[in-house]
């Protein structure tokens, strides 16, 4: 058992922040979990949060608060598992309960670090790839449904001993790697969330039926482009992701057998993960805003500040937001907008 006297708090008590403050607990942590619901906070205190899945099953009880509010004294870590539409307003409230030397990191789909920075500043700032996968099955009731990694680091590149302490206490769920290109590891789950989800909330469908369309594996294609076109305009070096998909060879060259090569990788990827559902779609379904504008949108506002064309990125955007607004249908007819015409 840890006895590291660090305080240590989740913010957020979904899929990825349930799991996260599950195993810390478990491992003895000081940790706490604010949950946004009191029903939800007495049931962590009192029955425990149960987290099952590919790395066991148990349950186990913690403090726990409905509210930011609700806390007192200062905290050495937070880890802000929020929904990107909520983190704002959440880093506003811990501020009363941070120290100069607190860490906040962020655990959001998207790149949401330099947002936060304007709260809490970059100093405080460690930004996070979550690279395994949760699902919540209900309030307490969270699955840790693929194993992965954590790959941590300082916005800024520069060095931060801070992390070291972040890396053996986040190890306790998945190994943890410190990176000095944290943008360009952020960018690359971007990008594929961007293909992924953002597509999946567009048509409605699962995984595996999307991507047996060749006219949206097209739009996937496209998407990538883009992506990278701003980011050597960025002059950002994107990471490979999950150590598997490197972006400069995929997107790269014109002919037929590379054509045919980028088309069935992403076939395998949608058989691979057929029954998969956007986290985005659900969040429509449940009558939620998106975090579009920390994905597809970063993407759409970095190609505007560097002056390069995002029309795709864009479209998706303005079709995410029309769903949003109830002013379009979830639909796989959206692929057949005139935009789209030529894919």
């Amino acid at each position: 058992m840890n006895t590291v006297p660090l305080k240590i708090t989740v913010v957020g008590a979904g899929a990825i922040g349930g799991v996260t403050a599950g195993f810390l607990a478990r491992e003895g942590y000081n940790v706490e979990i604010v949950c946004k619901y009191d029903d939800l906070a007495e049931k962590i205190r009192e029955q425990g949060i149960h987290v099952f899945g590919v790395r066991g099953d148990f349950t186990v009880t913690m403090p726990a608060f409905a509210q930011v509010s609700q806390l007192s004294g200062t905290r050495d870590i937070v880890l802000l598992a929020t929904k990107a539409t909520d983190m704002m307003d959440a880093a506003k409230d811990l501020l009363p309960f941070m120290k100069d030397t607190t860490a906040v990191v962020s655990m959001q789909n998207g790149i949401c670090e330099e947002a936060i920075a304007e709260v809490v500043g970059r100093d405080r700032v460690v930004g996070c790839v979550v690279g395994w996968g949760g699902t919540m099955h209900g309030p307490g009731e969270v699955e840790m449904t693929s194993t992965g990694e954590f790959v941590i680091g300082n916005i800024d590149n520069r060095d931060d001993p801070g992390l070291v302490t972040i890396q053996k206490i986040l190890s306790s769920i998945v190994p943890v790697h410190t990176t000095e290109n944290m943008l360009g590891n952020l960018y690359s789950k971007l990008i594929i969330n961007s293909c992924i989800t953002s597509l999946g909330a567009v048509c409605g469908l699962f995984l595996g039926e999307m991507l047996s369309q060749r006219k949206i594996r097209n739009i996937f294609i496209q998407i990538m482009v883009e992506a990278m076109d701003v980011a050597d305009a960025m002059g950002l070096n994107v990471e490979t992701y999950g150590g598997k998909l490197n972006y400069y060879t995929f997107i790269e060259g014109t002919g037929l057998l590379k054509r045919l090569k980028r088309h069935l990788i992403i076939r395998i990827i949608g058989f691979k993960y057929r029954r998969l559902k956007s986290s985005m779609l659900q969040s429509l379904e449940r009558g939620k805003k998106t975090e579009i504008d920390y994905m597809n949108g970063y993407i759409c506002e970095q190609g505007r500040k560097s002056r390069i064309p995002t029309p795709v990125n864009d479209t998706v955007v303005r079709m995410i937001k029309e769903i949003e607004a109830g002013n379009r249908a979830i639909s796989r007819e959206n692929f057949n907008d005139p935009f789209f015409n030529n894919f």
